[in-house]
C-alpha cells in the first residue's frame, strides 16, 4: 500500500527558470508538487522542460490546462518518499525518471533521518540534471555502458573506522550522505578552509570528472585539454598528497578558479566545469526574473548589465556570459552581505580562468571534440 505523500517534503524554491501552473497560471517553482492556488497536483516533465498540472485518471495522472496533450503520466517511484517530483510517461514500463534511473544505492528507506538527508540530495541532483538536459549532454546509465553514470548515496558504517568519501571512479559517483547535514557540511567547509561547499557543488564537480572521460578522453580532445589544463598524466595520488600537505601555491588565484583546482589537472577541469554550471544556471535564473543591474554610481558601466541572453543558446559566447556574470555576481554578493551572509560567489575569475571556462563552454556546445569512443580508464578521482 502506498504511503501518503506530504507536500511539505518538497520545499518551495526558486528554480533556474520560472514555471506557471498550466491550469491557473499561478507562478510555481521547480520542486512544487501542488499548486497553492487551484490545488492541482504538479509534476515536472523533463524532456520538454515543462511543469504539468495533473488530475487522477486510470490509477495514474492526466495532464490538464495549457500543456495538456492527452497523455497519461506517472510520478517517478521516488515521489513516494518525497524525493522526486519528475514524471514518466504513463505507458512506459520504467518507474524511475530520467534523473533517478542513475541511482545505484539509496539510503535505508526505513530510516527517516537518512531519508530526510536523501531528499536534500535528490533536490540538488535534479537541479544538476535540469542543466545537463538543457545542455543536451550525453547521459547513459551503467546498465547501458560499463562506465555509465551511477550514484551511490552512502552513510558511514558505524562498525568501521573508514568514513565514506565523496568521489568519482569511472562513472560511479559516491556522495557521502552526511554532506546533506547542513551543520556537518559547514564544519567540513571550515576544516578544509573552503569558501564554498554545497550539495549542488558536489554534484557539479563530480560529474565534471565523468564528462572528462566522455567528452575529453573519448572525444578526441586530450591534446587541446592538456594545453589548457595541464598534463593529466601527472601522478594523481601524489599530487593530492602534496596539495593536502603543503596547500596550494601562493599565486593560484592567477590561474585557477579555486585552491583545490590547483592540485591536479583533473581537479582543475572538474572545478572549472562545476563553476561553469554555477554561472550558467544562475544567469538562466537571472534571465527568467528579468534581472537588470544598473548601479547608481557606475559611471563607466562596468557593473551594468541586462541579463537578456539565453545561456543555453549555441549562439551565446563565453564573452557574453562573462560580461553578464561579473555584474550579477557582484550584486548578489552585496545582497548577501546586507543580510549578514558570506558572499554568494566568493571567487574571482582571472583571464586565465575565463579561458578555461571558454574551453568548457565550447566542449559542452559541441564546438570541439567528436563524440564518445574507446574504453580507456583512469584512476579514481576525488
Amino acid at each position: 500500500m502506498k504511503r501518503e505523500v506530504s507536500h511539505a517534503r518538497f520545499p518551495k524554491a526558486e528554480a533556474m527558470k520560472l514555471f506557471s501552473c498550466p491550469n491557473c497560471r499561478q507562478v510555481v517553482f521547480f520542486e512544487n508538487v501542488v499548486c497553492e492556488r487551484c490545488g492541482h497536483a504538479l509534476g515536472y516533465e523533463p524532456k520538454q522542460n515543462r511543469m504539468l498540472a495533473l488530475e487522477p485518471e486510470d490509477g495514474i495522472w492526466k495532464s490538464v490546462g495549457t500543456h495538456s496533450d492527452g497523455k497519461l503520466w506517472k510520478y517517478c517511484a521516488n515521489y513516494e518518499y518525497g524525493a522526486c517530483n519528475w514524471l514518466v510517461e504513463g505507458e512506459r514500463e520504467e518507474t524511475l525518471c530520467l534523473a533517478c534511473r542513475h541511482n545505484l544505492i539509496i539510503p535505508d528507506l526505513s530510516d527517516t533521518e537518512r531519508v530526510s538527508l536523501w531528499q536534500k540530495m535528490e533536490q540538488a541532483k535534479r537541479r544538476l540534471f535540469y542543466s545537463l538536459l538543457r545542455m543536451k549532454l550525453p547521459l547513459v546509465t551503467r546498465a547501458e555502458d560499463p562506465e555509465g553514470l551511477g550514484f551511490e548515496f552512502l552513510s558511514n558504517d558505524e562498525s568501521s573506522d573508514q568514513a565514506v568519501m565523496t568521489g568519482h571512479d569511472e562513472g560511479l559517483i559516491t556522495i557521502a550522505l552526511i554532506e546533506a547535514d547542513d551543520a556537518e557540511r559547514e564544519k567540513r567547509r571550515h576544516a578544509m578552509n573552503e569558501p564554498y561547499r554545497t550539495l549542488l557543488g558536489h554534484f557539479r564537480h563530480e560529474i565534471g570528472h565523468w564528462y572528462w572521460d566522455r567528452l575529453v578522453r573519448d572525444g578526441g580532445v586530450l591534446a587541446e585539454c592538456r594545453a589548457i589544463f595541464g598534463d593529466d598524466e601527472e601522478d594523481y595520488n601524489a599530487a593530492l598528497q602534496r596539495h593536502y600537505a603543503e596547500g596550494a601555491r601562493p599565486d593560484w588565484q592567477l590561474e585557477f578558479v579555486s585552491a583545490y583546482a590547483a592540485s591536479h589537472p583533473w581537479e582543475d577541469f572538474a572545478e572549472t566545469w562545476a563553476h561553469y554550471l554555477h554561472i550558467v544556471d544562475t544567469l538562466n535564473t537571472g534571465h527568467a526574473w528579468g534581472v537588470v543591474i544598473d548601479p547608481r554610481v557606475d559611471d563607466q558601466g562596468l557593473l551594468t548589465t541586462k541579463i537578456d541572453i539565453d545561456v543555453f543558446d549555441d549562439a551565446v559566447t563565453m564573452d557574453q556570459i562573462a560580461d553578464a556574470w561579473l555584474p550579477l555576481a557582484t550584486a548578489l554578493n552585496s545582497f548577501n552581505r546586507s543580510m549578514g551572509h558570506q558572499d554568494l560567489y566568493p571567487f574571482v575569475l582571472s583571464e586565465r580562468v575565463i579561458e578555461k571556462l571558454r574551453f568548457i563552454h565550447d566542449l559542452t556546445h559541441g564546438r570541439i571534440g567528436h563524440g564518445r569512443s574507446g574504453n580507456a580508464a583512469k584512476p579514481a578521482a576525488a
